[in-house]
């Protein structure tokens, strides 16, 4: 058995924080195998850098996963292929930089990580998440033991659908990028691991991680505003399964962790 840790969206330095403070102990308390977190909003709240990148991993991270915001941070799409922890989303387009998945090892146990992009009211040009993650799965199947699919979408359905698609052929699909926590985890009938959104690792005391007054008054007004990183009542928030040597989920649990000291943006 090896048990696998998700974590949600990380945002900004009070994301980061949380990560320092809690992971951890977290993953030595629980005796976690591998830690995949998305990282597509540490920096600033948008996108991600190398420094940052190797600062999450410091953490107790094995592995970061992006989404719409992957190329958000200026110089990012040259350092990319430097970090092979990281995977880009693996249904852009053909020729852009960074990975589409990776696999992961230990104690000859391969994990394989990839992230696929929605593309219900996404602004990111990408291709069919469920046509390509057919060719990749067909790919890498003698290459690994189990697989864990995210799918940072912006609707409910594409995610539930995807989860449905994949039950038998991956370990745990998780959706990203909504930054709000779902009550749906749980074991499909084939042994897939299935949680809708895994929320975000930052404050919640927000609007998905932002300002309350800004948001407010945008959507009070409609004018723009900056919407600064929030600082209140930072939480970690994913999900830990537990699965076989065949890559068949036995456990599913939620996990939000509270953090009370205070972070800066």
């Amino acid at each position: 058995m090896k048990k696998i840790l998700f974590i949600g969206d990380i945002i900004g330095k009070p994301g980061r924080t949380a990560l320092a403070t809690l992971l951890p102990e977290l993953r030595e308390k629980r005796g976690i195998d591998f830690v995949v977190a998305n990282g597509e909003n540490a920096a600033g709240g948008n996108g991600l850098t190398a420094v940052i990148a190797n600062e999450i991993k410091k953490t107790g991270v094995d592995a970061i996963t992006l989404g719409d915001h992957v190329w958000d941070q200026k110089g990012f799409d040259r350092e990319i292929d430097t970090l092979d922890y990281v995977c880009r989303p693996a249904n852009l387009p053909q020729g852009v930089p960074g990975r589409k998945y990776l696999i992961l090892e230990k104690d000859g146990f391969r994990f394989a990580v990839m992230t696929l992009l929605g593309r219900n009211f996404m602004k990111v040009i990408a291709d069919c998440p469920f046509r390509t993650v057919d060719t990749i799965l067909n790919e890498i199947h003698h290459l690994t033991d189990a697989t864990l699919i995210e799918l940072h979408a912006e609707t409910t359905s594409e995610k539930t659908a995807l989860g449905w698609y994949l039950d038998g052929r991956a370990s745990l699909v998780v959706g990203t990028h909504t930054h709000i926590p779902t009550a749906d985890g749980r074991i499909l009938p084939r042994g897939t691991a299935y949680l809708t959104d895994a929320g975000m690792t930052g404050p919640y005391a927000s609007c998905l991680g932002r300002d309350i007054q800004a948001v407010i008054g945008s959507f009070y007004d409609g004018m723009p505003r900056k919407f600064e990183i929030a600082q209140e009542d930072i939480r970690l928030c994913g999900c830990l399964v537990e699965i076989t040597d065949q890559g068949i989920a036995r456990s599913f649990e939620q996990i939000i962790l509270p953090m009370s000291v205070p972070a800066s943006a």
